[in-house]
């Protein structure tokens, strides 16, 4: 392999549980395409029918109606405030309904609470069983659907084995550092690497959880559709298959992914995912279950019949893409090696106007982006990952006011 993957030493290759066998025949709605990727120089590697859809059925990505309004063509950032600082390591990030942060640091395996209005942190407790290594360790984090009464916390991580889903229970009565219960494993097997981990989860409109996976260095898993490797899974919060997947028993939404790092939801219940290309195209996907996304057939548009194009692509030195979240008509877009905040702006699932770019190099190396209400952004930055140039008071969470 060529480019910025083979410029990675010690990669190890951990296969692991395949998912039961499927059938290309069953497929139940029609195949569209493209690619990710890490970039060992500055990456890290549900949607519902609209009012209709029971909490099991997947939501596909239908193009926007010609009456569906676009943003403006271009908008704007404001960085309002500094929320927090002194971050070690931080990925994944999961608001919680009173307003405060929980922040999960990739290399501590640890989570933190961050007060949203002080920036006071409390360590809530580390993560059992996390191995941190390369661009594995404590990755994304989610709160359960029905977190109100169960008070469950999702984390994906990377253990000596494989990358899984667990969920604790948060009991914030308890001292700080001992708020978390013991690890229940909801989802094991999926193939773990020093590089391409993936990582990102989230709860989708039907309360069904979404995982990107990312192929471990071994490009051969992004086609297979028994392997977890390079691909967005959707499961039951109990990490079974969801109903209404397009393989028969199987977890897996989408495949020919790279390593996605970044989904998001629109307000008629589209998933958009971001992937890092290899050497020549960073991506942003709309996603359609059972469509193949092309990697390592195709990388970027343009990829032939059969691969579902991306609706913007990047050069890898202007994205490196992780986190996204959609937020007044756009997608957000936090950029690694680009050092940039990406604005995407949307009709339907095609690009309505060309993304622009804010923030560079302001903040250097940007990992993960949240919605916080109303036109407001929650942007986490990855300084202290190893690849980053660290400043005294990195890492950090910012508030923003976009447009």
């Amino acid at each position: 392999m060529t480019g910025r993957t083979r410029r990675v030493e010690g990669t190890k290759i951990v296969r692991r549980r395949a998912v039961p066998a499927v059938l290309a025949a069953a497929l139940l709605l029609t195949a569209g395409c493209s690619s990710d990727g890490g970039d060992p120089s500055g990456a890290d590697g549900g949607t519902t029918p609209s009012g209709t859809a029971t909490r099991s059925s997947p939501a596909g990505s239908p193009s926007g109606s010609p009456t569906e309004e676009a943003p403006p063509a271009k908008g704007s950032v404001k960085v309002l405030r500094t929320v927090a600082t002194g971050l070690d390591s931080p990925w994944g990030l999961a608001p919680l309904p009173g307003g405060d942060l929980l922040v999960s640091s990739r290399d501590e395996a640890t989570i933190t609470r961050v007060d949203a209005k002080t920036g006071k942190k409390t360590e809530l407790g580390e993560v059992p069983g996390v191995s941190p290594s390369g661009e594995g360790g404590l990755l994304g984090i989610a709160l359960s659907p029905d977190y109100a009464s169960d008070h469950m916390v999702y984390a994906y991580f990377t253990s000596a084995s494989d990358n899984r889903i667990v969920r604790m229970l948060y009991d914030a009565k308890k001292p700080a550092g001992e708020q978390l219960g013991a690890p229940d494993t909801v989802f094991r097997g999926i193939p773990k690497g020093v590089i391409h981990n993936g990582g990102r989860i989230a709860f989708g409109p039907d309360k069904m959880l979404y995982a990107g996976t990312g192929e471990s260095g071994d490009t051969g898993l992004s086609q297979d559709k028994d392997s977890l490797g390079g691909k967005i899974l959707r499961m039951t919060p109990d990490g079974e298959p969801a109903p209404g997947n397009p393989f028969p028993d199987s977890p897996v939404y989408s495949y020919g992914h790279r390593n996605v790092q970044g989904l998001a939801w629109d307000d008629k219940q589209r998933l958009f995912a971001s992937e890092f290309g290899q050497d020549t195209w960073d991506e942003l996907n709309a996603i359609k279950p059972g469509d193949n996304y092309g990697w390592p057939e195709a990388e970027g548009k343009g990829g032939g019949s059969g691969f579902h194009d991306p609706l913007a692509q990047w050069h890898t030195d202007e994205a490196s893409p992780s986190g996204i979240a959609w937020v007044e008509g756009s997608v957000w877009m936090a950029g690694l090696r680009g050092e940039r905040l990406w604005r995407i702006p949307l009709k339907g699932t095609e690009a309505s106007a060309e993304p622009q770019a804010f923030l560079e190099g302001e903040y250097g190396r940007l990992r993960t982006v949240a919605p916080a209400g109303g036109d407001k952004l929650w942007l986490v930055t990855s300084n202290t990952d190893g690849r980053g140039d660290a400043k005294g008071d990195d890492d950090r969470i910012l508030e923003l006011e976009v447009k």
